[in-house]
């Protein structure tokens, strides 16, 4: 091993640009966001440190043995977050990053490429909520981030736009068409930076773009050691010796390295990373990682000890999930698609661990493709979905998951006949996994759900089983939310203690129910008494209406707000007592 110092950022993004530099399949993927990269340009302003690469040299001869992947350059949070194969030229020795794929992709991205992540508030599958985002440099002011001296933005093309006597966004990208050392200054003078009635402006923004310039074309940053082994176990050893003593990379990103470095026919990268983007897609989408994908493995594959430990990640163990990949992901699959068919998703689901038992036990009935419709598993389906419930309400999985999966294996493993939830229940009876639901716990707790929270929504879909939640849903408030405030109850003349009740209550789960979308957009700000004699015109329509929503046999005026939620509540108790209990 020797160490080097003699390479620009240039010489470098020229390199991998022309795929020259590569990353080993031992590598994680991309993961910085872009305040991290923000900083990192920041960092190399400021003359900091960035820390040294670490460069692993393949001979030719060797390159075939191995899978490489290119830098990302394009990042795109939903569309593109996986590196691309690389093609390899077998008469060419290759230079595969072991160390600094972050800082290197981030450099990359930020003078060559585009970063587009989600809009908050968006939903996943809405192609408008990831704007295509590139750095900018601020050259005529310093950044208003106390950690940051410069001002580096990822802005849209229309952000960029945006200037006035403080901001000039400077494309950074741009700094890459500049080999000279007069560029900057022509570049300045171009935009009409240089104002003389304004020399402290036009001299940062000079300094700045300077700086730039040299820290791109002129600095000797890049410094590296070189790896010329071309044996993998030894490289295996010295990757995850340099990443397991810090926080770059965690240890389930270390396993991952093992599967897809030990896996024979296939290529474990591009399978698992189909897979993971492939369920994520399932419903109104999921967030499950490779994280859950390796612990269903080795759970489903009946291993014995099921914990992240490099130990559990050897050949033989790597044989026997390749061997049995097509069956795994179709268990799998299987429960995503059962526990999305009862309306749950990624904003819902607290724990992806809770999918595991349930492909355990649809392996265990051989992976029936009508398993989500057949009327001959509807019994299991209404077990899984009490147990998927309670499980959630109660948090079963938010420590040590192999204490909760390893007993419930055993339990499918030995009663398989219907899903074994009463068997389960008994199991971590008075346990902190405890499952089992009281009385006290029903009205202290559960009928004190607010809208808006988690397990509001958890609830509703015990009450409402008949809901097809294929098609769109709201969480309605049945009487109309708008009604309640401050001024429009002083206006009907309600005392203090009646107006505290009303806007106490207005979200309260007893004011809340599940109504189809065309439904819901219709009753709007109705008075519900109004809006029930309406579309519910018919006496018996309306009785049924009633049942179906557990609406208490009483006034439904506004005035009587008070008594309906009293007696609503009661109703929504013995229905929760005789579905939970």
């Amino acid at each position: 091993m020797s160490y080097q110092t003699a390479l620009t950022i240039n010489e470098v993004i020229k390199k991998i640009h022309e795929k020259k530099y590569l990353l080993p399949s031992i590598q994680r993927e991309f993961v910085w966001r872009p305040a991290q990269i923000e900083r990192l340009f920041d960092s190399l302003m400021q003359d900091y440190p960035i820390n040294a690469f670490l460069f692993w040299v393949v001979p030719s001869e060797k390159v075939t043995h191995f899978k490489f992947y290119e830098f990302l350059r394009n990042y795109h949070q939903k569309d593109n977050r996986h590196n691309p194969q690389a093609s390899i030229n077998k008469n060419e020795e290759i230079f595969a990053i072991l160390d600094g794929q972050q800082r290197l992709t981030s450099l990359y991205i930020g003078l060559k490429g585009s970063y587009a992540e989600k809009l908050a508030h968006k939903r996943w599958n809405n192609e408008n909520a990831y704007p295509e985002k590139k750095l900018y440099l601020n050259l005529l002011s310093t950044s208003k981030d106390a950690d940051m001296m410069y001002d580096f933005k990822f802005l849209t093309k229309e952000e960029a736009k945006n200037s006035d006597e403080n901001t000039h966004w400077f494309l950074v990208s741009e700094i890459m068409n500049m080999p000279e050392a007069k560029d900057p200054t022509a570049y300045l003078i171009k935009k009409k930076l240089f104002k003389l009635e304004d020399e402290e402006k036009s001299e940062f923004a000079l300094n700045t773009l300077t700086q730039l310039y040299q820290i791109i074309h002129k600095n000797l940053t890049i410094s590296y050691y070189l790896e010329k082994s071309s044996e993998l176990d030894k490289v295996l050893n010295i990757f995850i010796r340099i990443n397991s003593g810090g926080t770059v990379l965690n240890y389930s990103d270390l396993l991952f390295s093992f599967v897809i470095a030990q896996w024979e026919n296939r290529d474990a990268r591009e399978e698992i990373n189909r897979f993971v983007d492939e369920i994520n897609t399932i419903g109104l989408g999921f967030n499950i990682n490779k994280d859950m994908i390796l612990k269903s493995s080795l759970v489903l594959c009946d291993f014995p000890d099921i914990s992240f430990k490099v130990d559990n990640f050897n050949k033989d163990t790597m044989k026997t999930i390749e061997k049995r990949w097509d069956d795994l992901t179709s268990s799998i699959r299987l429960a995503v698609e059962l526990i999305a068919s009862f309306g749950f998703n990624r904003d819902n689901i607290t724990s992806n661990y809770l999918f595991i038992p349930i492909a355990y036990y649809i392996q265990m009935k051989g992976n029936p493709n009508n398993f989500i419709t057949s009327q001959k598993y509807s019994n299991d389906r209404e077990l899984i979905k009490k147990w998927f419930i309670t499980s959630l309400i109660k948090r079963i999985f938010s420590f040590v998951p192999d204490g909760v999966l390893k007993p419930i294996r055993e339990i499918i493993k030995k009663d398989n006949q219907n899903f074994p939830y009463n068997k389960i229940v008994k199991k971590f009876k008075n346990t902190n996994r405890d499952i089992s639901i009281s009385d006290e716990y029903i009205g202290e707790d559960l009928l004190e759900l607010q809208y808006g929270t988690g397990n509001t929504f958890l609830v509703l879909s015990l009450l409402y089983p008949w809901i097809d939640f294929k098609n769109k849903f709201h969480i309605d408030h049945i009487f109309p939310k708008s009604l309640f405030t401050v001024k429009k109850l002083q206006k009907r003349n309600y005392d203090e203690d009646t107006i505290d009740f009303y806007l106490e209550k207005v979200n309260n789960i007893a004011n809340l129910q599940i109504l189809d979308e065309t439904f819901n957009k219709e009753k709007s700000d109705t008075e519900f008494d109004k809006w029930i004699k309406h579309v519910y015109s018919a006496t018996i329509k309306r009785k049924n209406y009633k049942e179906k929503h557990y609406i208490p046999d009483v006034d439904l005026s506004f005035d009587n707000f008070e008594e309906f939620i009293e007696e609503r509540k009661n109703l929504l108790f013995e229905v929760l007592k005789k579905e939970l209990q």
